[in-house]
Parts: structure tokens; sequence; C-alpha cells
């Protein structure tokens, strides 16, 4: 999913106050573009080069792109939500057109505001929590059964999944020898420089600058 394919949808997606239709593996494909232009990026042997900035640029760009098309589309889907909740009229037209994870957030979102409705407008008893006492032992946090009045434990929550391979840049620890003007590093973050400091730069542009005796390798230091 190219930026200027990204920035139609989008741009379609301003121009009316309903959902456009959009392919369900979007986003997917938008991450994967980002993925593509990074391989880039680490590949370019000077990352302060002209070639390297407009590649990240380009990576800021579909990023950006792709975070206001989450936006104004979900802001259309809560205000779907609401209608729904309210008993209101709206489009089902456009409930079709949302994506698998549009489509579970919009489901979560009414069940959330119906629960509570029932709750402030239709005086519905609210569940109640039994009070829980926790043992802490020393480095550990325990939980006895007993505290939740003989039920069971919930589950605990499963780790984040580190099967994907990081994206972001290693980094290095520099101290800088002399001021120098902002430029964008490969992380796509924008670097201003002054004498004295002691900061964390992507590895890559932490080397180069090191080499032109711009800063400090502060790791050869120690």
């Amino acid at each position: 999913m190219g930026l200027d394919d990204l920035r139609n949808i989008l741009l379609s997606e301003r121009e009316t106050g309903k959902l456009v239709s959009i392919v369900p593996d979007i986003f997917d494909r938008t991450h994967t573009e980002i993925a593509a232009l990074l391989v880039k990026v680490y590949a370019i042997e000077d990352p302060l080069s002209e070639e390297a900035r407009t590649l990240i640029e380009e990576t800021m760009a579909v990023r950006e792109t792709m975070q206001d098309l989450f936006s104004i589309r979900s802001r259309k889907i809560l205000a779907l939500t609401i209608m729904h909740a309210e008993g209101n009229y709206y489009d089902r037209e456009e409930v079709k057109r949302m994506i698998p994870a549009e489509h579970e957030m919009f489901d979560r979102i009414t069940a959330a505001i119906e629960a509570c409705q029932e709750v402030l407008l239709n005086n519905a008893r609210q569940p109640i929590i039994p009070a829980t006492t926790v043992s802490i032992s020393e480095g550990n946090d325990a939980v006895h059964e007993e505290d939740f009045g003989g039920e069971e434990l919930p589950e605990p929550l499963s780790a984040p999944s580190t099967s994907q391979p990081s994206l972001s840049p290693p980094y290095m620890l520099v101290r800088v020898l002399e001021d120098m003007e902002s430029f964008m590093g490969v992380d796509g973050r924008i670097y201003t420089l002054l004498k004295g400091d002691i900061v964390t730069l992507p590895e890559r542009n932490a080397a180069v600058l090191n080499d032109r005796n711009i800063v400090l390798n502060m790791n050869l230091c120690k």
C-alpha cells in the first residue's frame, strides 16, 4: 500500500461523512510498506545522506497518513455506536463497510454503552465485586483463591508476542563535541545537538558523527 494510494483513500474518507469501503488488510499492507522502506533506510551506508532523508520522510508520511485514516474512521464508528445504542436511525450499510477489527470495536463500544445505560438510566443492579485481600511476599505478589470468595482466579494476561522482529534501530550513547544543525535520524526523529550534550542516538547516525569527530562514543569510554 503506497503513500499515494493511502492518501487517495484518506481524501475520500474526508470528503464524505460516511465510512468508505476499504480493503480488509489495508493496515497490514501499510505496515508491510513501512517495513520495506525501513529496510532500504538501514541499507544506506550514510544515514545522513539525502537518499536516507528522503526515505525517512516517506516512511513518516506513510505512518502519519495511516494514523489519520484510523482517526477519522474511528470517529465515524463512535458516532454510529452512539446512534445505535440510543435507538436512533443509522445506516447499516456503513457497518458493512467496517473491516473486522473496526467491527469488533463497534460491537464492544456498543455493548459498553448499553450496559452503562442499564445501570444509570434503568436502575439496573450493579454487579457486586467481592473485596479482595492481596498477600505480598518478598519479591512476589501472591493472590489466593479464597480472596475471591472461592471463585476461580482470573486467567493471567498472556505476554505480548515477541515473534515479530523489531524494526527499531540500535542506539548508542554519545557525547556531543560541537553544535550541529537539526537532522533527522534513521528512527524518524529530529535531533538537535549542542556541545556538551550526552544523548542517545541511533547507532547508524552516531557512527557517522563519531567518524566526523562531532560526537564521542561513550561506550568506548568505559
